[in-house]
């Protein structure tokens, strides 16, 4: 498919595009290195409103459609993808809400976001990461409220969220069918968030453990019916593996323009190194795969759009990009050889970005799982 992008569109990427260079850009290597999160650098892109990207116009947000979020998440990824994924994990908790909840719960969420806030969507547990439906987090009945109790890890922006899609178990021997999930505000007695995570990539992002206990939550909080929550949860991740594509995409272009800036200006045997075959064929198959990660996440996005279920389509861009991002840093550290290695140059924290695009929200493995189910 062709991407032909509107004139809103390119607008909109022109914006993303000067602010990541101009505001994100100069503090990336400090964050990097501290592993904190910058908050003051979330705040400038909530006053662009680049949180509110995908909350309908009627709650208060911008409403952009799947294919310009692709657009956003690109452009934020070429500089910064963990950028991208705070964002983006505000859109993944409240795809979930608008699957399925009332107005009064897409008010709710809008109302906690719109002025800066942060949401999560909370899934993984300790012993329940590829096997979500073997999740132990508990969710039982007491009058008009429901008891929460049990673990959750991997939490993105659990540190600043002001709410939480919980999901929980009304009886583990139904497996999917007894998972269930909730809203649970933060500041609600009981939930405690755990210590942030040290991690190997995305250090701009704020991740941590979630602990509930004895968490009360009123019914109205239960997003859907009792039993819904594992078929919320994965259409939510349709959304979230096409964004992920999208990011991992960016970062693989911003490998590649970091690769071809070097190769012109690295001279060996007194000759740029861009002239020789070897780098030429190497930057070929950059490009190559980048463009056709590409499209595979932007149809995915329009099928979305049209409304037309998109499991495989987005579990197909999601593998496929991840795996690409991997293979395009890693041969972008080769361009660039010993400065490669070095953190003067930006390419080896590009290549450490990319691994957990291979893990997150559904590892490669279990996104051909996916794929092959739906041929067989």
């Amino acid at each position: 498919m062709a991407i032909i992008l509107t004139s809103e569109q390119q607008d909109l990427k022109e914006l993303v595009k000067n602010f990541m260079e101009n505001e994100i850009k100069p503090h990336v290597k400090e964050y990097d290195e501290s592993g904190e999160f910058p908050l003051e650098l979330y705040q400038k892109g909530f006053e662009l409103g680049f949180h509110l990207l995908e909350i309908p116009e009627e709650f208060g947000g911008s409403g952009l459609d799947h294919q310009t979020m692709c657009v956003v998440l690109e452009e934020m990824a070429k500089v910064e993808p963990a950028y991208g994924i705070t964002m983006l994990c505000n859109s993944l908790a409240l795809e979930c809400v608008l699957i399925s909840g009332t107005n009064e719960q897409i008010k709710l969420f809008s109302d906690k976001i719109i002025p800066g806030g942060f949401g999560s969507f909370c899934l993984t547990e300790p012993n329940a990461g590829s096997d979500a439906a073997s999740l132990r987090t508990t969710a039982v009945k007491d009058g008009n409220d429901y008891i929460l109790n049990g673990r959750k890890c991997f939490v993105t922006n659990g540190q600043f969220s002001d709410f939480f899609v919980v999901f929980a178990t009304v009886d583990r021997s139904l497996r999917a069918k007894g998972i269930t999930a909730f809203i649970v505000e933060k500041g609600t007695p009981g939930l405690t968030i755990g210590r942030h995570e040290d991690k190997m990539g995305l250090r701009l992002s704020n991740t941590t453990d979630l602990a509930l206990d004895n968490v009360r939550v009123p019914a109205e909080n239960l997003l859907g019916q009792i039993g819904d929550g594992f078929k919320i949860a994965m259409r939510g991740l349709d959304q979230g593996r096409i964004n992920n594509a999208a990011l991992s995409t960016g970062l693989s272009q911003g490998a590649i323009n970091e690769a071809v800036k070097y190769a012109k200006e690295r001279v060996q045997f007194g000759k740029p190194i861009i002239n020789n075959q070897a780098i030429q064929f190497m930057l070929a198959d950059m490009d190559m795969q980048t463009e056709a990660g590409r499209q595979l996440t932007y149809n995915a996005a329009k099928l979305l759009d049209s409304g037309i279920k998109a499991s495989r389509e987005a579990s197909m861009a999601k593998c496929f990009c991840g795996d690409n991002s991997v293979k395009v840093t890693c041969d972008t550290v080769q361009i660039l050889g010993g400065y490669g290695y070095s953190r003067e140059y930006p390419v080896e924290k590009m290549y450490r970005d990319s691994k957990i695009f291979q893990i997150f929200e559904g590892t490669s493995q279990i996104q051909r799982m996916v794929i092959a189910n739906q041929l067989l």
